[in-house]
């Protein structure tokens, strides 16, 4: 597996500086779940504080809550309870599997001596990551190729101060 870095890096030429003091970093590497979902769920939580985005997912493993699909919504159908918005969906291998990095991040804030709720999710991304090659056998000895798409989702919390 080759090196994965941050989008966003601290670095002295970068747009945007990355202070190490107030901020934590978490990534999760090639997570067999869609890009489609985990987009839309990068973006559902983005900008809200830790346990507001943990309630949230919790909400939606249970499927109480809907996910707005804003990007990806070709025959997505309406949900009840979207804000400002119509179709959503209710990801839930996608939703359980951010939900491990957003507590694996706030157990990086707690390392590092820093006050989980005062937390907020600063910047999330998802990253393409390794196809893995697979077939599906047919009739006649021939064979469809059936690959597994991965996904790389990075994470950065900051402090709700700064």
């Amino acid at each position: 597996m080759g090196r994965v870095k941050f989008c966003m890096d601290a670095g002295a030429g970068t747009k945007t500086e990355i202070d190490p003091e107030t901020t934590v970093r978490a990534m999760a590497y090639e997570l067999h779940i869609s890009p489609k979902h985990a987009l839309e769920v990068c973006r559902a939580i983005k900008g809200k504080k830790v346990e507001e985005a943990e309630t949230y997912l919790e909400a939606v493993l249970e499927k109480r809550v809907a996910i707005p699909f804003k990007r990806h919504k070709k025959k997505v159908a309406h949900r009840r309870g979207l804000k400002k918005w119509y179709s959503g969906r209710y990801p839930v291998k996608a939703s359980a599997e951010i939900l491990k990095l957003i507590r694996g991040a706030k157990g990086n804030a707690e390392y590092k001596g820093f006050d989980p709720d005062t937390m907020r999710i600063w910047h999330v991304a998802t990253k393409k990551g390794r196809t893995i090659k697979g077939s599906m056998p047919r009739a006649f000895g021939r064979s469809t190729p059936k690959n597994t798409d991965t996904v790389t989702i990075e994470m950065i919390l900051k402090e709700k101060g700064s």
